[in-house]
């Protein structure tokens, strides 16, 4: 009629989360003090910020669509019990009281400065490049339907393109989320309602250092990158900065040298454009291994878009998005650590 046989017992050992655990409670146990402020002192006991972060990390890691499954999942999936650290007979919350308990970790932070604790985390192993990145962006479709997309009530006087002229973002809006613009990737591909996601990606274990959302723009690509790049390097040192053809443009490699970054980009060549690089930079050995290794984020965003469900995003605004999309990038890196860390036992 009992049984004693505790979550712990029932995960075998080698089961690839419990790397993924142990250093998730590193990075947990280093951010206690910054939790200390989440939590509230009157009212009704609030869900414990650690295992709701654990939690919205199992829903990355499984591809739960809401927070809904997620709560069904926890209430009868014991391997999911034991991650989050509740024991056989406690409760599981309500949907809705999950979703307005994560609200306080967007308002602190949390998923910026988990991300820096992982981080951290791959640095100490020595596991990370400081000299040789990579950069690229990818489309994130928001969640709005296109016909949302209406005329504003008040166009502006003056547009946001070139010498004050109206495009149709300036008269237009979308009215399920206002933040997310029209855009396409390529000349082939079709508009849509999105964000760009953007990071920046050492080159020696593959790992994100840096993410950013902005909005969807071509000058939101570069003005990402140049703040990532110059947030990890801080123009002290001299380093190398990969990415594809389309951040080849004079003004992004002009801010890429200020910085003492030496930009690898991979040149567009087409008979009405030149490309922007010259000798002094594609003639080094190390132009050519920054073009192979740039391949490696591809393997980030393929993981953030089918596992980490960074297609079609789930949240509306900005800041959400970009909430979402770092603790993304934060269950890439655990999954990859979790491998380094097995092939280097």
């Amino acid at each position: 009629m009992f049984s004693y046989v505790s979550p712990e017992e029932r995960v075998p050992s080698d089961h690839p989360l419990r790397v993924i655990r142990k250093m998730t409670d590193v990075a947990l146990r280093e951010m206690s003090g910054h939790f200390a402020g989440l939590y509230s002192s009157l009212g009704r006991r609030s869900i414990p910020p650690e295992k709701l972060l654990r939690a919205l990390l199992l829903q990355v890691f499984y591809s739960v669509r809401s927070e809904r499954d997620l709560m069904e999942q926890l209430n009868y999936n014991l391997l999911f019990r034991w991650f989050v650290g509740l024991n056989m007979d406690e409760p599981v919350w309500d949907a809705t009281t999950f979703s307005k308990n994560r609200q306080r970790l967007l308002n602190g932070d949390v998923a910026r400065v988990f991300f820096g604790e992982v981080i951290a985390q791959a640095r100490a192993q020595e596991l990370l490049s400081n000299d040789h990145f990579t950069v690229d962006g990818t489309l994130l479709e928001a969640w709005a339907g296109i016909k949302s997309y209406q005329k504003k009530d008040v166009p502006p006087e003056q547009g946001s393109g070139a010498r004050g002229k109206v495009l149709l973002r300036d008269t237009h809006e979308c009215q399920t989320d206002p933040e997310a613009h029209l855009y396409r990737k390529s000349n082939s591909g079709p508009f849509q309602l999105s964000y760009l996601g953007h990071v920046l990606m050492e080159n020696r274990s593959g790992l994100p250092v840096a993410a950013r959302v902005t909005s969807a723009s071509r000058q939101g690509e570069w003005e990402a990158g140049v703040d990532m790049i110059e947030a990890i390097t801080g123009g002290k040192r001299r380093v190398t900065l990969g990415a594809d053809r389309a951040y080849d443009e004079a003004k992004f490699i002009e801010q890429l040298r200020a910085l003492r970054v030496t930009p690898h980009i991979h040149k567009y060549e087409h008979e009405n454009r030149t490309s922007h690089l010259d000798g002094r930079t594609t003639r080094h050995p190390g132009y050519e291994i920054s073009l192979k290794k740039r391949s490696r984020i591809e393997h980030i965003f393929g993981w953030l878009k089918t596992t980490g469900m960074m297609r079609k995003v789930r949240h509306r605004g900005r800041a959400l998005v970009e909430w979402m999309f770092t603790l993304a990038v934060s269950g890439y890196n655990l999954v990859r650590l979790s491998r380094l860390v097995i092939q280097n036992a």
